[in-house]
């Protein structure tokens, strides 16, 4: 698929020299976007690196002000760098970039989990790393002071949230740490030989393994010593920072008490359809709970290993592409490779990374499998290759990537709204069961399974931060956290340490885990809305056009996509 060529104008130079600025500031981010340089940085974490962070979005937006669009691409881009850079003023203004830390997004584990997507098949790639690593000390007391800036003004993270990264830094910290197996692992001796260079640099990344696993030492001692003691027992953070992060993650205003009544009856929508399905698995009358029983005994649904685990997911995503490109989507030729990786770490999540700037490291799906776990079941995740792959992230992230004649380099690389990106790849794997793909009823109670999740964290996310009255069945009175742990174990088919994971993060992350579901519901608003408009003009509506021209537009804010699209 070929786009036609567009000539820069000055907004895109705008954005442009915007990104230069963003991957000086914060190399972390040129690593994520694949823009090459910056390796062997990390940055500034500290007040000031904040501050310089937040000078640039200012003059940024300044430079927007003196330009005018010269067609409908420029005018998304100005829609949608005024969104977003605005947003991150609010929070800057707000103290909210000060007082970063969570179980799952922070620098905690930002420092960390960069070095998965690095490259490591050269002594160059090597050197960056040592490199990274013997910054990483700086960084970490630039993230400690920080906090420290935050907690003097009153703004700490709540204590569920200080103790689990004190345990995470531990870790990090500790003899069995990542730093120590990622140095002196078969990835290093397949690249450094035994020449003087090549020791130079194994010595430097021993160091630099030894500096890091110092460095989160001090992170531990400092969250547990100095910040817990200031810590918040009460998770909500209430409606007027919640509001803030609820338009940061979705790039839209939602009304957020029509939201929670909204999940509460998607919920209930849901969870109808699933019994419907179980039906179907195990006979009329059959609970949920009975269907999930014969699917999880059926050995024709069962991996046994990784390596197995791996192989399905390639064979899955791999279908997946050569049945959609060229009917439903035109797939472009680098997006059609799309990597499964089994992840170094072990938090049970699974999750994409995109491809790099020059398609040198290409798309992946990782999934990180909790250690001791060795069977997997098929119905459970077909659904989420389509979530991770295609149509979803690999798609949309990849066709982005790809749009270098037409979009600059902030909407290629360096835009993701969360509600734009997790709501598409909800919108799409619902697109699969439309389509057939999921036909079969197990695959297809492993997509309502999934959706009846996000759903369900609506309900507790907004109920929780909001203090909003829960139902009934579910305790009646105020939502708490306390309340919310049942309700969660009610409606997650998942082993109880996963759910503690995502309970902590809901606490931990407000207006997250919301954006997928809701992201979704305004993807699917955005295309009605498109439908009907072609209805009333007496024409057909082309959905796989109106897809195309979404999907083309990059990650955008979705009420910049609703305009963008009206």
């Amino acid at each position: 698929m070929t786009s036609p060529v567009r000539t820069p104008t000055q907004i895109d130079a705008v954005a442009d020299d915007y990104v230069k600025r963003l991957i000086q500031l914060a190399p972390l981010s040129a690593t994520a976007m694949g823009l090459p340089g910056h390796d062997h940085e990390i940055g500034d974490l500290s007040p000031a690196g904040h501050d310089a962070l937040a000078q640039a979005a200012r003059e940024t937006l300044t430079a927007l002000d003196g330009v005018e669009p010269a067609d409908d691409v420029d005018r998304v881009t100005v829609s949608a760098m005024r969104e977003r850079l605005g947003l991150d003023l609010e929070l800057h203004e707000a103290g909210e970039d000060l007082r970063n830390l969570n179980n799952i997004e922070s620098p905690v584990q930002g420092l960390r989990d960069v070095f998965d997507i690095m490259a490591t098949d050269s002594v160059e790639a090597w050197e960056n790393i040592a490199a990274r690593l013997n910054a990483l000390p700086d960084a970490v007391d630039g993230y400690v002071e920080s906090l420290a800036a935050a907690a003097a003004k009153g703004d700490v993270a709540a204590i569920r949230q200080v103790r689990e990264c004190v345990d995470q830094a531990r870790e990090l910290a500790g003899p069995d740490s990542f730093f120590t197996s990622f140095t002196r692992g078969p990835a290093v001796d397949a690249v450094l030989d035994e020449s003087a260079a090549c020791s130079l640099v194994r010595k430097e990344l021993e160091h630099g393994a030894t500096a890091a696993r110092a460095a989160y030492g001090k992170l531990a001692e400092f969250l547990e010593r100095d910040l817990a003691p200031q810590a918040p027992e009460a998770d909500a953070v209430g409606r007027d920072r919640y509001a803030l992060w609820s338009r940061y993650f979705l790039g839209a205003t939602v009304d957020l008490d029509e939201t929670y009544a909204w999940g509460l009856e998607e919920l209930d929508r849901i969870v109808a359809e699933q019994e419907q399905v179980a039906a179907q698995i195990a006979g009329h009358g059959a609970t949920v709970e009975q269907a999930v029983a014969a699917l999880d005994a059926d050995p024709a649904r069962r991996l046994e290993g990784t390596a197995a685990l791996k192989a399905w997911m390639q064979e899955t995503s791999d279908a997946a592409i050569a049945a959609l490109n060229g009917t439903h989507f035109d797939v472009p030729e680098p997006v059609l490779d799309l990597e499964c990786m089994i992840a170094p770490t072990q938090s049970g999540g699974i999750y994409y990374t995109p491809p790099s700037d020059d398609w040198t490291r290409p798309g992946r799906m990782w999934w990180a499998v909790p250690e001791g776990v060795t069977e997997f079941n098929t119905w459970r995740e077909k659904t989420t290759v389509f979530h991770e792959g295609v149509p979803g992230h690999h798609l949309q992230c990849g066709q982005a990537v790809f749009a270098r004649d037409t979009l600059n380099s902030w909407r290629r690389l360096a835009c993701w709204v969360s509600g734009h990106g997790e709501g598409w790849a909800l919108y799409a794997e619902r697109l699969m069961a439309d389509l057939g793909h999921l036909d079969d009823p197990g695959d297809r109670l492993g997509m309502l399974d999934a959706q009846r999740l996000r759903a369900a964290r609506v309900v507790f996310d907004i109920g929780v931060h909001l203090g909003l009255p829960a139902p009934e069945k579910w305790g009646g009175g105020t939502w708490t956290a306390e309340k919310g742990w049942p309700f969660l174990l009610a409606n997650v088919n998942m082993a109880e340490e996963f759910v503690r994971f995502e309970f902590n993060r809901y606490l931990g992350w407000p207006g997250q885990a919301p954006s997928y579901k809701v992201g979704q519901r305004l993807w699917e608003q955005t295309r009605d809305a498109a439908r009907s408009a072609a209805t009333a003009r007496g024409e057909d509506f082309d959905i796989k056009a109106f897809h195309a021209t979404a999907l083309n537009l990059g990650s955008v804010g979705l009420d910049t996509l609703r305009e963008a699209l009206s």
